[in-house]
This record gives structure tokens, sequence and C-alpha cells, in this order.
């Protein structure tokens, strides 16, 4: 089931309190993306804005916009550079035209989708992508081997048995879907800072 927008609102005035978890991956997603000059970028899943702050380190360079389905966690983003601004929006139907965007990032997003909408919502982060444009995803996620399978795995049911308290935190490795939509898999990289997570940078064909 998708969290619901009710969730997030009820969350919002403590939902900060946990980005150290998130900060490390979201940093390398923004390294991962490679923002250029004049770029515009959507960053869905807002949330309190924490891509959104990453990527203001370089503001003169972007025009971004932000959208979530959660007015309160909105309300949270923090003040941000000329041009820029934050919407509701569901992101199963995103309110922009075809190719509106140069560069797309997801952060910790479709874990807390229903594994029912997560295939039209990746239809939906691909459709506002121009050709050859890119996508950057944040998940949490378990390493196919090795030690850290052991750990992941055990958060991943931590998670499940309470997902209201972990806010639909889910183990989700995002490939499948994107590639099925149509993506090509650029990169991917881990994240060890905070929770285990799988950066995946994807591209539109051209």
């Amino acid at each position: 089931m998708t969290v619901p927008p009710t969730v997030w609102d009820q969350i919002s005035a403590h939902y900060d309190r946990q980005l150290w978890l998130e900060r490390g991956a979201v940093r390398r997603a923004v390294a991962l993306l490679a923002s250029r000059d004049g770029e515009r970028i959507l960053d869905v899943g807002t949330g309190t804005g924490e891509v959104l702050r990453q990527l203001a380190r370089h503001p003169d360079r972007l025009q971004a916009t932000g959208v979530d389905q959660s007015a309160a966690m909105l309300a949270r983003v923090p003040d941000l550079p000329p041009g820029w601004s934050v919407r509701v929006a569901d992101a199963r139907s995103l309110p922009f035209s075809d190719g509106a965007f140069d560069a797309v990032t997801a952060a910790y997003l479709l874990q807390v989708l229903s594994d029912t909408d997560i295939p039209g919502v990746v239809g939906e982060l691909l459709r506002v992508l121009r050709p050859g444009g890119r996508l950057v995803t944040v998940t949490p996620s378990i390493p196919p081997r090795g030690p850290l399978r052991l750990l992941g795995s055990a958060l991943d049911q931590l998670a499940r048995r309470h997902p209201r308290s972990y806010g639909g935190l889910r183990a989700l490795n995002p490939r499948p879907a994107l590639e099925q939509a149509g993506f090509e898999i650029a990169a991917v990289h881990w994240s060890l800072r905070g929770y285990l997570s799988l950066c995946v940078l994807a591209r539109r064909p051209a």
C-alpha cells in the first residue's frame, strides 16, 4: 500500500530528526546527477527539502522545482533561491508537460509506493524528462551478498513490521522497474552512511 499523504502530514513536525540517516545517500545522489549550468531539475517526493538543500549549493546554475503530496512537509522546506519553487502534486500524475526537465531526482520515494503504483510513477518520471535526460533514485536496499546483506535484511523486516513508525521504509531495488519503463542504467552506487541505500543513475534514451 502506498503511504498516504496524511501519514506524512502527521510526522512532518519531527521528520527532520531522521535526516542524518538520509543525508549521506542524498549527497551521493546529487553528486551522481552532476548538474550542469542552466538545467531544469525536478525533485519528486521533496518532503522537507533535503535534495533541494543539496542542489542549492549552486543556485545560480540551476532552476529546481520540488513536488510532494504532503503540504505539511512542503511547509517545512527552507527558503529557496530565486526562481525555485515547491508545489503539492501526486507523483502518479505529475502536472508537467512531456520532456519538461533535464534531470529528475527521487530520493526515498519509490519504496513508500505500493508495488502496483511503482510502474506508473516510474513512467511519469520518464515522461517529464527530455530525451537524454537523467534520473537519480535513492532507495533503502539490500546488497546481493556480503555481511551487509544480513544487516539490510534485519532492518527491512523491522520496517515491514512497524510501517507507520518507519514511514513505509522497506528495501527496494528499483532497477527492474526503471529498465522496464525504458530507462538505461548508467551507474549504481551504495551509500553506507545512515540507511543502507542504493543510488541509481539512469537516462532516458536520446
